[in-house]
C-alpha cells in the first residue's frame, strides 16, 4: 500500500507511511502523518475497527491520569521512544484512539 501511493501519487514515503509538513498559525513546525496497516493488523484491537485516530497531546502521563480518573478506557501501558510518548485510550464506541506526545526535535 504504501509503495503503491509512493509510486502513482508522488508521496514521499517510509515503513511507516508518509509524513505531511506544516507550519500552524505561529509558524511552528507540524506534522500529519498516513500510515496505512496491512488487513491483518492487531495493533487495534481491541477495537474492532479497520482505522486508528492519533492525536499529539502536551502532557501524556498527566492526561492519560485525568482520562483515568473520568472513566475512560485506557489500553496498556505508556510506551516511551526517542521521538516521544504514546498511550492508547477507547472512546465510547469501542475506537482505539492513539494519543502520542512527540519530541519535534527527532524528525529535523
Amino acid at each position: 500500500m504504501v509503495a503503491w501511493y509512493g509510486k502513482h501519487l508522488g508521496l514521499k514515503t517510509d515503513q511507516y507511511g508518509s509524513t505531511f509538513w506544516w507550519k500552524d498559525k505561529d509558524g511552528n513546525d507540524c506534522s500529519t502523518q498516513w500510515s496505512p496497516f496491512a488487513d491483518d493488523t492487531n495493533y487495534f484491537v481491541p477495537s474492532e475497527k479497520q482505522f486508528m485516530q492519533n492525536f499529539r497531546v502536551d502532557d501524556l502521563e498527566k492526561l492519560l491520569q485525568k482520562l483515568s480518573e473520568e472513566g475512560v478506557t485506557i489500553v496498556g501501558d505508556m510506551e516511551s521512544y526517542e521521538y516521544g510518548k504514546f498511550g492508547w485510550i477507547l472512546d465510547v464506541e469501542g475506537n482505539k484512539i492513539e494519543l502520542w506526545e512527540p519530541i519535534d526535535t527527532a524528525f529535523q
